[in-house]
């Protein structure tokens, strides 16, 4: 009845935005809370309340409704906990837009819709600070729970401790005691980075302890068990053996002192591939368990497994920085872009990549370091220039360059790119790439770029890499073409001699000149990020540019082309 009630009010509300009817809607809901209802309130109310002209009755109403949900929604708990507080230094509210997708998946793991959670980000963008509200937040919803919270080092588990306290006794700042007013803090222990909710328990409602600090008989975690940061940075994650020592650590220590039925969030920095977190993911992608649901391997005997990643680097795919909160609080494109420039200049893209674009490097694995490349400032002498790329006699007027080819690695989208080098090839062997395609659109988006591209830099000869799915592609590229470019198609050849292939023309793409940094596109930066990503051990989620580079290695060796001259008959 109250939900047909709700029903018919909102109805009225959609209608005319009635001031009363969003008082009788609160009203109805204040009965008995329903998120789902309130949420569909308090969206609309944020929507239209700059044009209402009852702007301060529909933000008391929207303040309540938002104070209703905050026992049971933990972006809404985000949100009304630091109500009072200016909006310029609040933590929450400049975020939210970015955070929210780390927010909703945190909701899911409360709400027993998943057993694991894997969270990654680059440093300092809130994640800790977002931790230390949601530790708060679950322990006031159910102060008999044991949670455990494990980093690396004392100092981040302390400042850990320290954070979840404020919120929990500083009520000029947070509102926690307004939204769990009959949860009382009746024991703290600074020492132990211990704290008790309602009552003293053996295993506290929180305890802090670093990875190296210890557990046994600390705490028996039957709430939610968080690894933050378990890595302490690049000197740990180059050492193979401190990884191992650090995954023994966690899966005979902390591990253990989850019981079944308990919560696990793994959080941090992914800097290798066998680091604790992603040791942990391995094993769960690779036994059985499903991502998302309750179907899993139960023929092993380990049970079901529901879980989820999500892992959002520093720059999208469009270079632009995923962290760019409100009031300067985070960190723009120029910003990103300037570390990014900087890890370059120190021949580290390798730690680039992990600390800040979230893909964990195998440093021993890499095949292609930026020391070891070749590059220059764009200029090509007596080649092909800006001032004159719509001439016809670029090729036949220079005395040096041999020709203009072009590889194809070709893709469909859904994550994988379509890449290939321009390479301009002269007399002395030398090999320049003033440009690339590297794109994950649909072949309708890729196709008509790599014809742009043909045209733009008079290549003579363009290869396209083929299998079953991808002959009609060539196919496709040629019609957009004009006459006299040849077009080819090469096998694709398997996984294992793909890599094969690419490590063996490795010193071959090592001598190509590579266009230098802020001389790049925005593909240009991209395809040379994946090809330093590229490693000979482990799995190559991406190896697109790489394998583009081995192909145009294969032509330049290859037949294809001949050199003609005009001489006296002899005779």
């Amino acid at each position: 009845m109250e939900t047909e009630l709700l029903n018919r009010i909102w109805e009225v509300i959609e209608k005319t935005d009635d001031i009363t009817a969003y008082r009788d809607y609160t009203d109805v809901l204040s009965a008995g809370c329903d998120v789902e209802m309130i949420k569909r309130a308090t969206s609309r109310i944020e929507k239209v309340m700059g044009k209402s002209k009852n702007v301060v009755e529909l933000y008391e109403i929207h303040r309540r409704l938002v104070g209703m949900a905050a026992r049971d929604d933990f972006d809404s708990f985000m949100l009304y906990a630091e109500w009072d507080r200016p909006p310029e230094e609040q933590f929450y509210g400049p975020r939210r837009a970015k955070l929210r997708k780390y927010v909703e998946a945190l909701q899911k793991l409360a709400n027993d819709e998943l057993d694991e959670l894997f969270l990654s980000m680059p440093p300092r963008c809130g994640k800790t600070t977002t931790l230390m509200f949601y530790i708060a937040w679950l322990m006031g919803r159910n102060t008999e729970s044991s949670n455990l919270y494990s980093a690396y080092s004392d100092i981040i588990t302390t400042a850990f401790y320290n954070g979840v306290l404020e919120v929990l006794t500083d009520s000029y700042t947070y509102k926690w005691h307004d939204v769990f007013p009959t949860a009382k803090l009746v024991g703290t222990n600074a020492k132990d980075e211990t704290l008790n909710l309602d009552r003293k328990k053996r295993y506290p409602s929180l305890t802090c302890r670093s990875l190296y600090g210890t557990l046994n008989g600390a705490c028996d975690c039957n709430g939610i068990l968080i690894s933050d940061d378990l890595i302490g940075g690049i000197e740990e994650a180059l050492n193979k053996d401190r990884l191992a020592a650090a995954w023994t650590k966690v899966d005979n220590n902390l591990l253990s002192r989850a019981k079944q039925g308990a919560k696990i969030l793994w959080c941090g920095t992914r800097w290798s591939m066998v680091d604790p977190i992603g040791v942990r993911l391995d094993t769960v992608e690779n036994i059985g368990y499903d991502i998302g649901n309750a179907e899993g391997n139960t023929e092993s005997g380990l049970g079901k497994k529901r879980y989820e990643v999500i892992s959002v680097p520093a720059l999208n795919e469009n270079e632009e920085s995923n962290f760019n909160y409100m009031y300067g609080v985070g960190y723009d494109t120029a910003y990103y872009k300037e570390r990014r420039a900087a890890f370059e200049r120190n021949n580290d893209i390798a730690s680039w990549m992990a600390m800040y674009q979230q893909q964990p490097i195998e440093r021993s694995g890499a095949l292609f370091e930026p020391e070891d490349m070749r590059f220059f400032n764009g200029v090509l002498d007596d080649k092909i220039n800006d001032d004159k790329i719509n001439s016809d006699k670029i090729i036949r007027d220079s005395d040096k360059i041999i020709r203009v080819y072009m590889a194809v690695d070709p893709a469909f989208g859904g994550g994988d790119y379509t890449a290939g080098p321009i390479c301009v090839e002269y007399e002395d062997g030398s090999v320049y790439i003033p440009d690339v395609i590297y794109n994950n659109g649909e072949k309708t988006v890729t196709q008509p770029e790599i014809a742009q591209k043909v045209k733009k830099w008079h290549v003579s000869w363009l290869q396209i890499e083929a299998n079953k799915m991808t002959m009609a592609y060539k196919d496709d590229v040629e019609k957009l073409l004009d006459k006299g470019v040849r077009v080819t198609t090469k096998a694709a050849p398997n996984n294992t001699a793909k890599e094969t292939r690419i490590f063996d023309r490795a010193p071959e793409i090592r001598e190509m000149y590579f266009l230098e940094e802020g001389k790049r596109s925005k593909e240009y930066s991209l395809f040379m990020q994946n090809v330093y990503a590229f490693k000979l051990t482990g799995k190559n989620k991406h190896d697109d540019a790489p394998d583009s580079l081995a192909q145009a290695a294969a032509m330049r060796r290859g037949s294809g082309y001949g050199k003609v001259e005009v001489f006296k008959r002899p005779f």
